[in-house]
């Protein structure tokens, strides 16, 4: 599982900082409305934002101007209603900022940004899909939006039989940013309307966008009452016209908490009988090795920061610490309870990657994880350290490798050897052997390169959140 929730004691809520130099963006879930309220509120709201008399349908965005510019008090803003249906709409982004207030279908919704900057994209197209962020909104919930200038997003609906969302948006200066005259002029004549006002994504960008994997996105899920993903959440969705009297009663029964939670790319890892040839770990334990395991993870074009292989391996490392799987550490908190009589090396972290842990400041990777051995290629095209430590029943030595490949993908592998010095240690070998071959190491693997990808995501936290395994 990829899934980690933060219990939040106020609105669930997230600011995702700008890749370019734009504000961030910020996204609050307010409260749970009644099932079915949602679809509901969008067929009402619907009908009569069609009635207005300023109501324009364009862009897959029906949309209305409820209240103008009143210039002669020094008052540059606007009021508009839009609502976005099943299909979604297309990625734009407008001039100035934006912030509304929207309730979502009863289908849920999902928030797509992209907060690259022209110079950007103008030095690479694919920081585009690297800005690329996802906030889940549940069914029928009163949510708020905000974001800078030039934003780039798109809204879509998380169930193709209900619409997506209806929001009140909020110009608090319609005359702000890169504005062309075309627009300024109409602006200035007070008659601009969303469409006037939206720049729809250049075909280079939609090509490259159309080439993309949005399933792999990471995703931010915003909730209310119960986690993202959760068995209760999935039974609730199932059942929510059915049993709403029962749903109701329940909610007063559970803590006013919602909930933060991240879904990390999930990035299938191979298995490898043994390590490269040129591997660190090659060299560590070469004799009398009792278990060895190598797992890959390779990134696809375009997927990852265009960093040196010693830079990424950095943001690896420090995923292994900051980003560990949920299910990784109730194993080695049940593990530390187990081998606390027998005086044996405890860890919060995964056996592989325990020693980043490790007090002893001798040999430095980056200046701040410890390790036994590094190696950095001249052309920074390869990043290798090695860890490990050793017990009174076994000594362990894992690598952590990165290579930038030449199709601009990267491959991520971590490995690791054991050395059992009596029968304890085999034995303790024995009964761990295959969930740390199929879990333990594929579940590190992949959070700590989530982590790598996008590290904002672990830490934009609310202070006083607490970890939900």
């Amino acid at each position: 599982m990829l899934d980690t929730h933060r219990v939040s004691r106020s609105f669930p809520s997230i600011s995702l900082p700008s890749f370019g130099d734009g504000s961030p963006v910020e996204v609050a879930l307010i409260t749970q409305l009644g099932i079915g309220a949602g679809d509901q509120l969008l067929r009402d709201a619907g009908r009569r934002q069609a009635a207005h008399p300023a109501f324009v349908d364009a862009l897959d965005e029906p949309s209305a101007r409820l209240g103008g510019m009143h210039l002669a008090h020094d008052d540059a803003s606007s009021l508009y209603s839009f609502s976005v249906g099943r299909q979604g709409h297309p990625f734009h982004r407008h001039a100035g900022p934006r912030m509304f207030t929207a309730i979502a279908g009863s289908g849920g919704a999902q928030l797509r940004f992209s907060t690259a900057s022209d110079a950007q994209l103008q030095r690479d197209p694919a920081a585009f899909v690297h800005a690329l962020r996802c906030v889940d909104i549940p069914p029928d919930c009163l949510f708020t939006v905000r974001f800078g200038s030039g934003t780039w997003h798109q809204f879509v609906s998380r169930h193709p039989r209900h619409p997506a969302l209806f929001a009140l948006s909020c110009h608090a200066n319609e005359r702000s940013g890169a504005l062309t005259a075309e627009q300024r002029a109409r602006i200035d004549a007070d008659s601009a309307d969303i469409p006037t006002l939206t720049e729809v994504l250049p075909p280079a960008l939609k090509q490259l966008l159309e080439q993309t994997d949005l399933s792999r996105l990471p995703v931010i899920s915003l909730s209310l009452q119960s986690p993202a993903r959760s068995a209760l959440a999935g039974l609730c969705a199932r059942t929510r016209d059915l049993i709403g009297p029962l749903r109701v009663l329940l909610a007063r029964l559970r803590p006013a908490h919602g909930y933060v939670g991240r879904r990390a790319a999930d990035y299938p890892v191979q298995a490898q009988p043994e390590p490269p040839a040129d591997s660190l770990l090659r060299q560590a334990l070469a004799e009398d090795a009792g278990h060895q395991d190598y797992a890959t993870l390779t990134l696809p074009p375009h997927s990852a920061p265009r960093r040196s292989a010693s830079a990424l391996l950095e943001m690896v490392l420090e995923g292994f610490v900051l980003n560990p799987p949920p299910s990784v550490g109730r194993l080695m908190a049940l593990r530390n309870v187990l081998v606390a009589p027998l005086q044996l090396r405890t860890s919060p972290l995964g056996c592989p990657v325990s020693s980043l842990l490790s007090g002893d400041r001798t040999t430095l990777f980056a200046g701040r994880f410890p390790v036994h051995a590094q190696r950095v290629d001249a052309a920074e095209r390869s990043a290798e350290v090695l860890l490990g430590a050793d017990d009174r029943h076994l000594r362990f030595r894992s690598c952590v490798r990165v290579q930038c490949l030449d199709d601009g993908g990267v491959k991520v592998s971590l490995g690791t050897r054991v050395q059992t010095h009596n029968a304890f240690g085999r034995m303790y070998m024995a009964a761990i052997n295959g969930v740390h071959r199929r879990h333990i190491s594929p579940a590190l693997l992949r959070m700590a390169v989530a982590h790598a990808l996008a590290p904002e995501l672990v830490q934009a936290t609310t202070p006083g959140d607490t970890a939900l395994a």
